[in-house]
């Protein structure tokens, strides 16, 4: 197989993963859209601001060294943040990790963990989508 061949399957595996990526953040975005209408009839859908004001805003129910998103995630959704064990954390914005908020498994597990730490309880499914809101917006 001749070299040009090659880089022209290559880029070609990329265009497709790459809207496979988009697809699947665009699904989730779907399910969290029905499951905030099945809650609220009024819904009338996500809010990139409401998703900056929960990121920000420090809460009073969850665990008193992670008040807010920006405890761990940093003031920056396109910096690396920390958690409190120094541990690095990737950079939240989608601009800066396209691959972030693509598979639903492991977008359910952390809004469980973060959403217990910073506000005390799960956080609804218009709150997901906000959040998400904000942050494919970064």
């Amino acid at each position: 197989m001749n070299i040009h061949y090659r880089a022209l399957l290559l880029l070609c595996s990329l265009g497709l993963s790459v809207g496979a990526t988009a697809g699947e953040r665009e699904d989730l975005i779907a399910r969290y859209t029905a499951e905030a209408r099945a809650a609220d009839p009024a819904f009338a859908g996500f809010s990139a601001a409401r998703g900056e004001t929960l990121h920000r805003t420090r809460h009073g129910g969850g665990k008193a060294d992670t008040p807010a998103c920006t405890s761990c995630h940093g003031e920056d959704a396109r910096a690396a943040g920390r958690t409190r064990a120094g541990k690095a954390i990737d950079p939240m914005a989608a601009s800066v990790s396209p691959t972030r908020y693509t598979d639903a498994a492991k977008v359910e597990k952390w809004f469980k963990r973060n959403c217990n730490e910073v506000l005390g309880r799960e956080c609804s499914a218009r709150e997901k989508g906000d959040w998400l809101a904000y942050m494919t917006r970064q």
